[in-house]
């Protein structure tokens, strides 16, 4: 699914430059679950910003379910983004004015899907994701396990190859934090493939593999027997 050779990324020039990634090479297959481990300025938000086409790296290459992503323009990487890869934040990033339904079915704006079919498609992943009843709630009305469920749903209505999980239970108590990663873990189980960054031991556990980061380098790989 994902191959990296020599990844770099630099910031600035001469005394302010400042290297991300250093030669990072690494291979994740489809249905892997895998946790990007590192703390502040390791690297791991750097990496998952080129994995997910949001950032390019300065060097080495990328490809993508067998298509090199480092020579393609900004509308392809705006097209990757939108069809093939989902994004779940530690933020959320819903549109507050929107309902949950609404904040579903904003990715199928950019894609032939007609407004009735996507009305049904965020209806049956809200519903998928145990938020069949919050259809037509705003995020203000909800709490932030619910918000990070109707960001999952968000993610998943474009059947994405891969979703990549950014700090995905950093707002969230210790409760409803279980109760998300026992969500991608069920995900994971019906095949979807899924990256997720985090600086905290006890959520990398929950994945499949753990991949550790320390001044833009990968210095363990490993998997995990959780």
């Amino acid at each position: 699914m994902i191959t990296i050779e020599k990844l770099c990324r630099e910031y600035g020039t001469g005394d302010a430059r400042v290297v991300a990634l250093a030669n990072v090479s690494l291979q994740i297959s489809k249905n892997e679950f895998v946790a990007i481990m590192g703390s502040s300025g390791s690297g791991k938000s750097t990496l998952m910003n080129i994995l997910g086409c949001l950032d390019q790296q300065t060097a080495g290459q990328y490809w993508l379910d067998g298509r090199e992503v480092g020579s393609f323009d900004d509308d392809s990487l705006s097209a990757i983004r939108n069809r093939h890869i989902g994004f779940i934040f530690q933020t959320f990033h819903l549109l507050p004015r929107l309902t949950a339904q609404q904040n579903v079915m904003l990715p199928l704006r950019y894609s032939s899907v007609d407004e009735e079919s996507a009305r049904e498609r965020a209806a049956a992943m809200l519903k998928r994701v145990g938020l069949g009843h919050r259809l037509s709630h705003r995020p203000y009305e909800m709490s932030g396990g619910q918000r990070q469920r109707v960001a999952i749903a968000r993610a998943l209505i474009n059947r994405p190859k891969v979703i990549f999980a950014d700090e995905p239970t950093g707002n969230l108590d210790s409760k409803t934090s279980e109760e998300i990663l026992a969500l991608l873990k069920e995900l994971h189980r019906e095949g979807q493939t899924i990256v997720m960054v985090t600086h905290e031991p006890e959520i990398a556990a929950h994945a499949q593999r753990i991949i550790r980061m320390s001044d833009g380098e990968v210095v363990e790989d490993s998997l995990c027997h959780a």
